[in-house]
């Protein structure tokens, strides 16, 4: 074990907070604690098509949410600041000119169109896909010469050509690569932002982080990590590749099967401490095989090779049941303060309140007006279910719209408001020839459970994304049951 132990999670802020985040996270800010060391909260966001600063404070928040403070990290600054990958650019620029200058990378040239025939040629031959090593041999004058002219370039790591590459992982011993099956990946795009790899090892090493702890789906990388460490001459930290967090299936964790979205789970009243449980189940077992167990129970008995290699099976019966276990070992005033933290409190009834306002009489009208907005699911009656399907359309059209209406337009939403969302509806209407009229009212069916509610993209707001997404999603499944 290094001297001093610095863990960091490093989420890219381009969507909901995902429950792999948070998994991730409770190892690494486990064993930063566990040894007296420092957690760091990184934010990758180099990605500037899809990164948000909306989808940022949702991690800090659900983080926060969950119990995992960080002791560094944008918002509570540090020796090594910045700690936003998109304020360390010239950072980056400056170790990929040294990297250059010793050898280890090279300028690239090759154009789009050239790279897009390659790639064709390469399946129809069904030969090894990946980079050719085309500019590989470009005299560096030469290459000094064609960047000072201004050809647009990027910068590739200079990848061993032949023999075999060993790493080492702690969980799963010494790996090898075969060298020539590693293309020369790229560490500058031609506008000069960084790759995922370069920013990644330099921000690690620069942070001083000593252990990274991180999914697996990031071994294919490892190999070109360690070498990004060896180019520079750096010492490794200690690499540690998590099992994905599986469907019942064993496919990957989705959306698409699962609700993923910490913020989902906040929403329905999971209790944060019985997620933590339930994440730290699905790697790690306490010493004495307890399946409940706190927060600090975990830290107090966490060693990181004991964090098991197979594929952990997110159950959602098996995490509703570990939440009812802690939902019945609280007081009834402690039930009560979190139903007013969650559920009903303040701020989400003085949201739903003005929407029913001026549609009740009595005030027992608001339970059964507004009573969607309280519950899990929805049930549609024998009206709800035929206004599911849109006029003009069949049940089967009407849920294919539902989920291309959610993977073209409200999936990537990052900042959910009444705005956005119509903005999503009515550019979905104009990208597949569906109207308002006829897309608008299953909508409101699919999400209310009921034909007259409050205005659609109001309530959308107000229900939440992932509430809205679950809902389409069920009711999508629903509708392909229906008979023509």
């Amino acid at each position: 074990m290094p001297g001093v132990v610095r863990t960091r999670i490093a989420p890219s802020p381009t969507g909901d907070p995902h429950v792999g985040t948070a998994y991730v996270a409770l190892f690494n800010y486990a064993l930063a604690r566990k040894h007296g060391g420092q957690f760091v909260l990184r934010i990758e966001d180099t990605d500037r098509q899809r990164s948000h600063p909306a989808s940022e404070r949702q991690i800090f928040e659900a983080l926060h949410w969950l119990g995992l403070t960080w002791d560094e990290g944008p918002d509570v600054g540090g020796p090594h600041a910045p700690y936003r990958q998109s304020e360390r650019f010239d950072i980056y620029r400056d170790h990929a000119r040294m990297l250059i200058e010793r050898g280890a990378a090279y300028p690239c040239f090759c154009t789009r169109e050239r790279l897009d025939a390659l790639r064709e040629e390469q399946r129809a031959s069904k030969g090894q896909l990946g980079y050719d090593g085309h500019c590989r041999e470009i005299a560096a004058a030469e290459a000094r010469r064609r960047v000072a002219a201004g050809e647009e370039h990027v910068v590739r790591l200079r990848m061993p050509a032949e023999g075999e590459l060993e790493v080492a992982d702690l969980l799963r011993g010494t790996l090898r690569f075969d060298a020539p099956q590693i293309d020369d990946q790229v560490l500058l795009k031609s506008d000069g932002f960084p790759t995922y790899h370069l920013a990644n090892v330099v921000d690690d090493h620069l942070m001083e982080i000593s252990h990274v702890i991180r999914a697996e789906e990031w071994l294919s990388s490892l190999p070109k990590h360690v070498e990004l460490y060896r180019a520079f001459g750096w010492e490794q930290p200690v690499f540690c590749h998590l099992p994905l967090l599986r469907n019942a299936d064993s496919s990957k964790i989705s959306k698409r099967k699962n609700p993923v979205s910490l913020n989902h789970y906040r929403r329905a009243g999971y209790l944060p401490e019985a997620m933590l449980n339930y994440l730290a189940l699905m790697g790690w077992t306490m010493p004495d095989e307890r399946e409940v167990f706190s927060l600090e129970e975990l830290v107090a008995s966490f060693e990181l090779p004991d964090i098991r290699l197979g594929g952990p099976v997110f159950d959602l019966a098996k995490l509703g049941w570990l939440n009812g276990r802690y939902i019945r070992e609280l007081s009834t005033d402690g039930l009560l303060a979190r139903l007013r933290a969650g559920l009903l409190s303040d701020d989400y009834l003085l949201r739903v309140l003005p929407l029913a306002h001026e549609r009740i009489d009595v005030l027992e009208d608001f339970v059964s007006y507004a009573g969607f907005f309280f519950t899990g699911e929805v049930a549609y009656d024998d009206a709800a279910r035929a206004a599911l399907v849109a006029k003009g359309r069949t049940a089967v059209e009407t849920a294919k719209a539902f989920r291309e209406l959610l993977e073209s337009h409200l999936d990537p939403i990052p900042d959910w408001s009444a705005a956005t969302v119509e903005a999503a509806l009515r550019a979905h209407c104009a990208a597949t020839g569906w109207t308002a009229k006829q897309l608008f009212m299953p909508v409101r069916v699919a999400v209310t459970g009921r034909a007259a509610t409050p205005p659609l993209f109001d309530t959308m707001a107000v229900l939440g994304k992932e509430v809205c997404r679950r809902r389409l999603r069920a009711a999508s499944d629903l509708l392909r049951t229906m008979k023509p």
